[in-house]
């Protein structure tokens, strides 16, 4: 299931599709035009066939706007699967600002960036996200704040749910789920291969990943929720890591139809 030329040959595309394209990203931007919205779905899909992964959609994703789209965090290829699906910007700590390329190609999607160290600067990063808001900006968040080994779901931090504060604001929980590789159940043995946590080094892993063969993810897309239906940042954050896990455990036990009640989006899972 692993290549010994795979991982360059990959690299090299992802480099011929991403070097040309942040210039034309990063005019749009200047321009404000309207394609700097969804310039990057279209790029991530293109990097997602470079990289191998395929993507399997569950239930209906939501339209409105602005739409808070909260999820587990497996591993750096959440980026790309879940951009590649959404139109939103990402909320992300303030590190991943810092690190090279990486950091450049979230700036061009318009990350917003959290230091959650800075109580000083809490109120301007909530300005900002509101500001993303008002002009009907979809975000995606990762409220474990870290990456998990794809089976269970750490703690999720309360604050991160600002955003909610809005009534304006839907959030809708969204299960990501790693299933197969070339075909067979991702077990435990090569889990690890995908999912980055713990103390692993990144770059030696994501050479190691990217020789691996074809790579199968579920995405389940959960029922829309309000904040006004819970009424604390800290019952609704309870209520999505449930749903999240719930959708995480079923897809991982091949029970994922019969827990999700939401009829598959035809044209979402064409895509």
């Amino acid at each position: 299931m692993t290549s010994l030329f795979l991982p360059s040959i990959r690299v090299a595309a992802f480099l011929a599709l991403t070097l040309p394209m942040m210039p034309v990203q990063a005019s749009l931007l200047a321009m404000k035009s309207p394609w700097a919205r969804y310039l990057p779905a279209r790029y991530h899909r293109l990097c997602c066939r470079i990289f191998g992964i395929h993507r399997a959609c569950h239930g209906v994703r939501s339209t409105h706007r602005p739409t808070l789209f909260v999820s587990n965090h497996v591993s750096y290829f959440d980026i790309t699967i879940l951009g590649a699906t959404l139109e939103g910007s990402f909320v992300s700590k303030a590190e991943v600002g810092r690190w090279p390329l990486v950091g450049w190609l979230a700036r061009l999607q318009r990350t917003v960036f959290v230091e959650r160290a800075d109580r000083i600067g809490a109120a301007r990063q909530r300005d900002e996200i509101s500001t993303r808001l008002d002009h009907g900006d979809n975000l995606i968040l990762f409220p474990e704040g870290t990456s998990s080994d794809g089976i269970h779901i750490l703690p999720f931090k309360t604050s991160l749910f600002a955003a909610a504060d809005d009534s304006r604001v839907m959030v809708q929980p969204v299960s990501l789920v790693y299933q197969r590789l070339d075909g067979i159940p991702l077990g435990r043995f090569y889990r690890p291969f995908f999912a980055w946590y713990g103390d692993m080094t990144m770059w030696p892993h994501v050479w190691v990943a990217l020789g691996m063969g074809q790579l199968m993810v579920a995405i389940v897309f959960h029922e829309p929720v309000r904040l006004a239906d819970f009424g604390s940042r800290k019952a609704l954050s309870e209520h999505c890591r449930r749903v999240i896990g719930e959708g995480v455990a079923a897809a991982l036990g091949g029970n994922l139809a019969a827990s999700t009640p939401l009829a598959v989006s035809p044209a979402l899972a064409a895509q």
